[in-house]
This record gives C-alpha cells, sequence and structure tokens, in this order.
C-alpha cells in the first residue's frame, strides 16, 4: 500500500503528463494517453482508492493531493483536446479555400429537346394560319378512341392499334383523333383545331416507339374542299422545312375519313433523285389525311348535310428525324448527350 510520501510525490507525476499531453499531435493520441493517465491502472486512480488504507489524519492531505492532481490532468487534456479540435479545423479551411480570385468554371447550356422545338415550330405554323390548339386525356375511354371514329368493336382497324388497354373500357390512347371528337361534343362549327399530344401502342424498334407524340388537325365549315386540305398541307410542309418540296397525294384507307389519303413528300436529303432514305423512290411518307367521314358527325350531333371538314395527322418524331437527319428514333429517348449538344442554345 502507498504511504503518504507517495500522495507527496504527485505534483512530479502531474508536471510529466502536462508536459506529455502538451506533446500529443492528435485527439486519438490523446485518448490513449488520457487512459494512461486517469483510466483504472493508473498512478491517480490507484492512489485515489488507496486513501482509505492510509491512517485518519494522513488522509485529508492525500486526497487533497489525489484530487488536485486529477483536476490538472482533465483540465489539461480538455484544453489540448479544444486546441487540437481548433487546429484541424483550421487546417481543414486551409486546404478547402477557395481563390476568388480565379476565373469562374463555364456552365455548359442546355437548349429544348429537338422533339420540343419540332412541335412548337409545328403549332406555331398551324396558329399563324388561324387554327386553335386543344388538348384532352391521354387516358380515354373506348367509345371515343375508337367507336366514336367509326372503328366498332369487330373493325379490323383495331389490329392496328396494338393498344395498352387497362379493362375492356379504359386504355392509353393510340392517337389524339378522340380530342377531336370531344371537341366536336362540346363546340359548334366552324371549328379549326389542331390536338398535339403523347400517344401510346405495343410497338418498338428503330423507327416505332411505345409512347410518341402525334399533331392532328381538324377543320369543319360549310364548304369545306378537299382543295383547302390541300393548300393547308402545302403550305405547312414549306413553312416547316423551309425549302420547296413536292408533296403526293396517295389514296389510302381511314376509318374517320372518306376519302383518305396518304401524303409524301420529295426526299428532304436527295431532294428527289433517290437515295438510301427514300430507298431510291424519291418519296417519303410524313402524314395521313381526308376528308371527315359522314358517320363522325351523327357521333357528335354536327349536321353533316350543312357541313363538311376535313382531318390530318402526323408524328412528331418523324417530322423531327427527317428535319435534323436523325436515322433512329430511339435516340430521342435516351438522354444522349452528344446528340443534344447539338440543339443547344
Amino acid at each position: 500500500m502507498p504511504d503518504l510520501e507517495a500522495y507527496n510525490q504527485l505534483e512530479r507525476h502531474v508536471l510529466q503528463a502536462v508536459e506529455d499531453i502538451q506533446s500529443t499531435q492528435s485527439e486519438s493520441e490523446l485518448d490513449q494517453l488520457r487512459v494512461s493517465l486517469l483510466g483504472k491502472k493508473a498512478l491517480v486512480t490507484h492512489l485515489i482508492r488507496s486513501i482509505r488504507h492510509l491512517p485518519s489524519e494522513s488522509r485529508p492531505v492525500a486526497g487533497k493531493s489525489a484530487a488536485a492532481a486529477k483536476s490538472r490532468i482533465e483540465q489539461e487534456l480538455q484544453t489540448k483536446r479544444v486546441d487540437l479540435r481548433i487546429a484541424a479545423r483550421n487546417r481543414r479551411l486551409e486546404s478547402e479555400k477557395v481563390d476568388v480570385t480565379l476565373p469562374g468554371r463555364e456552365c455548359s447550356r442546355g437548349g429544348p429537346h429537338p422533339l420540343s422545338r419540332t412541335m412548337d415550330r409545328m403549332l406555331e405554323i398551324f396558329s399563324g394560319i388561324g387554327f386553335d390548339i386543344v388538348v384532352g386525356p391521354e387516358i380515354e375511354d373506348d367509345y371515343h378512341n375508337f367507336e366514336a371514329l367509326n372503328i366498332p368493336p369487330e373493325h379490323p382497324a383495331r389490329a392496328m392499334q396494338d393498344t395498352f388497354y387497362f379493362n375492356d373500357q379504359k386504355l392509353l390512347r393510340t392517337h389524339t383523333s378522340p380530342v377531336q371528337i370531344r371537341y366536336m361534343e362540346n363546340n359548334s362549327p366552324p371549328m379549326r383545331v389542331v390536338a398535339p399530344g403523347r400517344v401510346y401502342r405495343c410497338d418498338s424498334d428503330i423507327t416505332h416507339s411505345p409512347m410518341f407524340h402525334q399533331l392532328e388537325g381538324l377543320v369543319v365549315d360549310e364548304h369545306t374542299t378537299f382543295a383547302d386540305l390541300k393548300g393547308v398541307l402545302e403550305y405547312f410542309v414549306q413553312e416547316f422545312f423551309e425549302v420547296d418540296l413536292n408533296l403526293r397525294f396517295r389514296p389510302s384507307y381511314f376509318p374517320f375519313t372518306e376519302p383518305s389519303a396518304e401524303v409524301d413528300i420529295s426526299c428532304v436529303f436527295c431532294e428527289g433523285s433517290g437515295c438510301s432514305v427514300c430507298k431510291k423512290s424519291g418519296w417519303l411518307e410524313v402524314l395521313g389525311c381526308g376528308m371527315v367521314h359522314p358517320a363522325l358527325y351523327q357521333n357528335v350531333g354536327i349536321d353533316g348535310e350543312r357541313f363538311t371538314g376535313y382531318a390530318f395527322g402526323m408524328g412528331v418524331e418523324r417530322f423531327t428525324m427527317l428535319r435534323y437527319g436523325v436515322n433512329d428514333l430511339r435516340l430521342f429517348f435516351r438522354n444522349d448527350l452528344e446528340l443534344l449538344r447539338q440543339f443547344q442554345w
């Protein structure tokens, strides 16, 4: 057991402890030193526990010496810990400081997606010649998507649509034609509208996507003729491509128009001379059109004897590919930066 002399020698132990504390370089070293100075096996701890074995008259002096030694060591440890943290923070700030006089980093600029550019251009052209822009729901019912457009349940044209069904009555619209039906149900002629938007079909390859964009137009008025339709489409094509192109109307079939036609334009790549894009024909198919079928007027409550009209529809992706020379439709949906950087402002 220690005697009173051991307690009298604590001052020398404290001085050495202070010197060791001041020489530490990190908090981990300081923690290890704290254990050796104040842990269960430390000298100060041993002396404090041994006070009860001293003569009663020596205990006050020994207790005072041991308590003072422990307090001094704890204070020195705390002070050193604060100093180490301040030094560590200063080193971090020094390493992270920013020279505000350096030139800033150049920010890369974005721009509208090519599909957005195309859609905006289309709407600008049609708005400029008096068309209103209308929209409708992407989740449609069977009636507006098919039956009201003269496509009854048994009609073979339904197989052409590759439709995403929710149930027997709800589906993802396969074209924007239902927007025209809804507009005719709630408005009276004359009407002159275009309906842009997303449409959905079960199809995917380099020229087809399960989700794509269409723009369809509708005009209903008295004395509207196929010649009016041809004039509008010729104007649109010339304005959109900004070059003189020839148009060719080929007889076709759509359930909601009669007569119907497919529209070809002279190839924008070879100017009609024949290339791999147009398969040496000199022509590219771009849209479908026709005079509104009389059955549609009956379905929406318009007098088909008094009014006539025409409709047309085109794929936005198709026109984008032709205008910007993109050969794979899927590139529009892959966030390909090499492609998109070409459309920066």
